[in-house]
């Protein structure tokens, strides 16, 4: 692994989650180091999706715990929060709205203001590709354009840790292409950890 030798920053210990009378999970456990991308494949409906909403805080976990940093994702729900950056495999995004007008909303609701979310934009638009579209609405633009804008709000607040949901999900190849070539930039300065059901994106983009 790239990482040999760094602290673990994620560790997920005996997880399981139960949906109406199934489990979801059983008995997950797995350690992610500082500067990892950590890839988890498998088919649909395999886990991957509840594994990665219960690192994020969204989804309470059945049994098991996750610590982020040290931090309980359950106890320490805040903290642990503004340490990821997460892109479900949906992303949430306002189509009525501007793509600069939706990061900067963003990022106000993260706590960021004034100069410091000026420059975070400044430096996260042209890193997404996005230096083009900033005065768009959104929902004019493609999918991979939409998904380019769901990892600049990911990113707004400078997250140690990027939690990516098959993040080229229904994208073409050519968009397929620059989602890679995005994580890859990324990925020297970020913890990473990403779903897909790709064998190759996978093998192409992680650690383990």
């Amino acid at each position: 692994s790239l990482s040999s030798g760094k602290s673990n920053i994620i560790e997920v210990r005996g997880l399981y989650r139960k949906f109406a009378g199934f489990y979801a999970l059983e008995n997950v456990s797995f350690d992610v180091k500082q500067g990892e991308i950590l890839g988890f494949l498998g088919p649909n409906g395999a886990g991957k999706t509840t594994t990665m909403r219960i690192i994020t805080g969204y989804l309470a976990p059945s049994r098991g715990s996750v610590t982020v940093a040290g931090m309980d994702v359950v106890m320490d729900a805040i903290e642990t929060k503004r340490k990821m950056g997460y892109l479900p495999e949906n992303v949430a995004i306002y189509p009525e709205m501007r793509v600069i007008e939706y990061l900067k909303f963003r990022g106000r609701l993260k706590g960021i203001w004034g100069k410091k979310l000026r420059a975070r934009i400044a430096e996260i638009v042209p890193l997404c590709g996005l230096t083009d579209y900033t005065s768009k609405i959104i929902g004019t633009l493609s999918k991979g354009l939409k998904q380019r804008v769901g990892f600049a709000e990911s990113l707004i607040h400078d997250p140690e840790i990027l939690i990516l949901d098959e993040p080229t999900i229904g994208l073409d190849p050519s968009q397929i292409r620059q989602v890679r070539e995005l994580i890859k930039n990324l990925a020297p300065s970020k913890t990473i950890v990403l779903s897909s059901h790709i064998l190759s994106e996978i093998e192409n983009l992680c650690d383990k």
